[in-house]
């Protein structure tokens, strides 16, 4: 008498052993949740039977299990549709078509389980999977659930599989054909029988393992099978019974009254296979789920096209290059780096917008090596920070063959239209193109500037409507009826919980909590909160607003300022989701109230509206390098009144987009004394994230001026000095560059040193800046040229990187922010300027006494001083020591996250005399206008000097 295989008892441990599988690996990846989708045609009943008993196994487990149900009217290409909308959703591992599907039009079901992408295709039925079943290849497919299920009893029934003979009757896709092939790939010696096999009982007597699907009920008799054998029956057939109360009975291909007498092992019908394939289902979709985790944590290098460089001796113009050079498009790079389409919105062909979802998709996949650069104390010119950002990523990505991204900062139009120029990079080492780099971009700056703006309106507004109306006047504005009942916003109930008001009916107030709640009381001497525009106008520095008769004489003096310098930039920057953005954007603080308390955003009730603004502003803008890299442009806030440097989020998307074994280069504004110290204290203090290694950008001519090297001034030729071989001037202006090494190295990061190479500078300058370099404690100093040859250029700098970023890095802060203000001003300027002290002016320590008061003590902290001194006085040079470090004013931007003191004298941008929109004119071609916004075009003086 055979011994029963209970496939529901089977299929109960099976579950429980696939929920404890589920709970250990969540252990170690809290995310891991296993998707599985069912999309079902129509409403037939046992349909929607079966897909009830899929959806609370996938519950019982902690899967999650979604049902798509689209109606009976349905097109195949809507159908078509779903499916594809669930191939590209990263959240689903396994996709099911329930078949067949009950629809008005008849439906190619082989073109339906066609569309499902094969790593989804947890029944395992695309010819992909039944291709690599039939070839043996078990680990890179999935095996269909009911053939799946029954190998499953066999084993658990302790049949011996290797060897023996078996017989499969039925040739189905479903069961038959993948049968065979899957007790094949378990070394049985198998025989595929089907209704037309010729002396079939005989086969079946011959064979010690005997799996039916053929759908005849009751076919297989006792006498046909060899006793001791193992039957599996995986039939579903309905006879007629009048015992029972529907009339029918279920009964599987094989008689299993007869055939229990003979077989040693047999599975009755229901309760055999049935279970198994739901549990086989469950399986297969959590075997997806774990593939796509490996996946994620493995990585590997992106199958990326890089574009060539035509390289031309006398190295072209910034704009020449650029147009020379045609980009990829955004979409082919989008798909080279992996990212869905759900992920991307494209602006145009050549620059896109990527999602923040990517975050989640790829939340546990490993950081690549995160690398900052940072240079040397500057002269007016610039020593190229931003083309060695790009020049490095291209020599990583293009050379080196590894996965790169450059995460750069958007330039403002007033650098754009002034001196300074665009921020693209230059000569074979830039961002393209790069006219829609310099100019509007996806429109981030706009963006901000409607937000500022919209806050500055509404602090003016509320002090006029303040002035002219009652109390109770007020808060009938601020808390309208709709249809006779008042309500407050969520904004508004956290303003009563700070007032201590603790009520919810707007109707309930007392005349005095009316005007508590109603009244700001701004006091317009302590505003802060200033409009800006993304243009350097020097006649919008003062301006008196309000002198409109509507206005009723409220007027006061304000100022426009650049749009960069905004606060909300910061945020941009500094923000790690939109949650916190909303958050941050409702702490700005915009003045203070007449009895000294801060006045926020959310205050003023427009938190969420400037958060509304900023919505698309928060995903980082994609671009490209000339040789095809990718490329993140995202905020650009100053790094003197703000932290210089680009967004974290591009960062923290970048590291997931490259993987472990990929690099992510972001560049810091000004020297390393301003733009990388903010790097480190500001920054990564926010983003939780910790630097593997700092390049240090670095130009003899620099190092000559730090040696007493005559003045170098923007526009007017450089002194035969710095083209001319001078050892002396080189060694004693060294002294800046080391205490940059040293500042790197106060942070616990390794520094590679990139010398900037000119045409005029000697082999022995260069050998003498990386003796030195090494000896004050550079991991490396390297010689690049990728101004003028691109990524390879710079491919022995990206070696240098490697070997840096596989050293240990002991990241640490130089303060803890819970120290006083006072205390981490002198930190920041002792060890990394040099200062022997700090010198508070009254107004400054009335400022650091007001927000100690107002709780901003433990905020971090940015210096806003000049870029081209250690020290406050923007004409000493070196490395000055002893000094002591005057901070005129302190100003704090609370939203963002950090004070900023004003360190001597700090100004506002103007425009020069002569702006690069001069020469702009209709009757020139496009492409000779936009070669004004090249940097190198304001240095055309500078040829003999040309960077190799």
């Amino acid at each position: 008498m055979a011994q029963i295989i209970d496939g529901k008892a089977i299929a109960g441990i099976i579950r429980q052993e696939l929920k404890a599988e589920v709970d250990k690996i969540r252990e170690e990846h809290p995310n891991f949740k296993p998707g599985l989708a069912i999309v079902q045609v129509g409403d037939a009943a046992d349909s929607n039977k079966y897909i009830s008993h899929k959806i609370k196994a996938a519950q019982e487990i902690g899967m999650e299990a979604t049902h798509y149900k689209l109606p009976s009217s349905s097109t195949l290409a809507q159908v078509i549709n779903q499916i594809e909308s669930l191939n590209k959703d990263p959240r689903v591992h396994g996709i099911i078509v329930q078949m067949p599907p009950d629809s008005d039009e008849p439906m190619d079901q082989d073109v339906l389980l066609n569309k499902v992408d094969a790593s989804k295709d947890v029944d395992g039925l695309t010819d992909h999977n039944a291709g690599k079943l039939s070839r043996g290849e078990l680990s890179s497919c999935f095996i269909p659930c009911t053939p799946k299920g029954c190998l499953e009893l066999i084993k658990r029934c302790g049949a011996e599989i290797s060897g023996k003979r078996a017989a499969v009757l039925g040739r189905s896709k479903i069961v038959g054909a993948p049968m065979s092939d899957l007790l094949r790939s378990q070394n049985a010696t198998v025989t595929m029988c089907h209704s037309r096999t010729k002396d079939l009982p005989n086969v079946l007597n011959e064979s010690d393992l005997i799996v039916v699907g053929i759908r005849q009920p009751l076919m297989v008799k006792k006498e046909w099978i060899k006793p001791g054998s193992v039957v599996i029956d995986c039939g579903i057939n309905f006879i007629e019974d009048k015992t029972k109360k529907s009339g029918q009975r279920m009964v599987g291909d094989v008689d299993y009254a007869g055939c229990k007498e003979t077989a040693s092992w047999i599975t009755p019908v229901p309760g055999g296979v049935g279970p198994m394939t739901v549990a086989m289902l469950m399986s297969n979709t959590i075997e997806g789920a774990k593939r796509n985790l490996m996946k994620i944590k493995k990585g590997g290098v992106w199958n990326m096209r890089y574009l060539p460089l035509k390289l031309e001796e006398s190295v072209p113009s910034d704009i020449d290059i650029s147009r020379a050079q045609e980009p990829k498009n955004i979409s082919e790079l989008a798909e080279e780096l992996q990212l869905l389409p759900d992920e991307i919105d494209f602006y145009g062909k050549k620059k896109a917008k990527v999602s923040l979802s990517v975050l989640n998709r790829l939340s546990e996949a490993p950081d690549g090596k995160y690398v900052v650069v940072a240079g040397m104390t500057p002269t007016p010119l610039g020593e190229g920070k931003s083309t060695t950002t790009i020049g490095l990523t291209q020599a990583i990505g293009a050379h080196l063959k590894k996965n790169v991204f450059a995460c750069v900062r958007q330039p403002s139009q007033g650098p754009t239209f002034g001196i300074k120029g665009g921020a693209a990079g230059g000569g074979y080492s830039q961002v393209i193109p790069m006219e829609e780099f310099n100019l509007h971009l996806t429109g981030d700056i706009h963006a901000i500037t409607a937000s500022n703006n919209l806050l500055a309106a509404a602090i003016d507004a509320r002090i006029f409507h303040e002035s002219t109306q009652s109390d109770k006047a007020l808060y009938s504005r601020l808390v309208p009826e709709t249809k006779g009942k008042r309500t407050f916003s969520p904004v508004q109930l956290a303003r009563l919980e700070r007032l201590g008001i603790n009520k919810t009916d707007p109707d309930s107030l007392t005349e005095e909590e009316y005007g508590k709640f109603a009244r700001l009381d701004i006091d317009p001497a302590t505003i802060t909160w200033q409009r800006v525009i993304d243009t350097n106008d020097r006649y919008l520095r003062q301006i008196t607003i309000g002198q409109s008769p509507t206005e009723k004489g409220i007027t006061r003096t304000a100022q426009f300022d650049i749009t960069v310098a905004s606060e909300i930039m910061a945020i941009l920057a500094l923000t790690t989701d939109l949650e916190d953005m909303r958050k941050r954007l409702g702490k700005i603080v915009v003045a203070s109230n007449k009895n000294g308390e801060p006045v926020t955003a959310d205050d003023l009730g427009v938190g969420g509206a400037l958060a509304v603004l900023m919505r698309d502003a928060i995903k980082p803008n994609l671009m490209q390098s000339l040789e095809g890299t990718p490329v993140f442009v995202h905020a650009g806030p100053f790094a003197n009144i703000a932290h210089g440097n680009s967004s974290i989020l591009a960062d923290k998307i970048a590291l997931k987009l490259v993987g472990e074994n990929g690099f992510v280069v972001t560049e810091a504004g000004f020297g390393a004394d301003i733009g990388m110290e903010k790097f480190f204290n500001i920054k990564c203090r926010y983003s939780g994230l910790k630097p593997n290694a700092v390049v240090l950008v670095a130009t003899i001519r620099a190092i000559k001026m730090h040696g007493g090297g005559p003045k170098v001034v923007a526009g007017k030729p450089l002194p035969p000095e710095y083209s001319q071989e001078n050892l002396e001037l080189v060694e004693k202006g060294f002294c800046n560059l080391r205490k940059q090494i040293e500042n790197a190295s106060f942070f616990g990061v390794p520094a590679v040193v990139a010398i900037n190479a000119f045409s005029t500078d000697t082999d022995n300058e260069i050998e003498l800046i990386q003796k030195l370099s090494r000896e004050a404690g550079a991991f490396d100093a390297v010689k690049c040229s990728h101004w003028a040859h691109g990524g390879a250029g710079a491919v022995k700098l990206a070696e240098a990187v490697e070997k840096a970023t596989g050293q240990s890095s002991n990241f640490k802060f130089l303060y803890d922010v819970k120290s006083p203000i006072e205390d981490k001003i002198k930190t920041i300027a002792s060890k990394i300027y040099g200062a022997a002290d700090i010198k508070l002016s009254d107004e400054a320590q009335k400022k650091i006494d007001l927000y100690r008061k107002q709780g901003f003590n433990d905020l971090p902290i940015c210096m806003a001083k000049t870029h081209l001194s250690l020290s406050d006085d923007p004409s000493v040079k070196g490395a000055p020591t002893g000094f002591v470090l005057p901070i005129r004013d302190v100003r704090a931007s609370v939203g963002a996250g950090f004070l900023y003191p004003l360190v001597g004298t700090m100004m506002t941008r103007a425009l020069p005399a002569r702006i690069r929109s001069a020469r702009l004119l209709l009757g020139l071609p496009m492409a000779r206008q936009l070669e004004l916004f090249s940097k190198r075009r304001v240095l055309t003086w500078h040829k003999r000097f040309l960077w190799r």
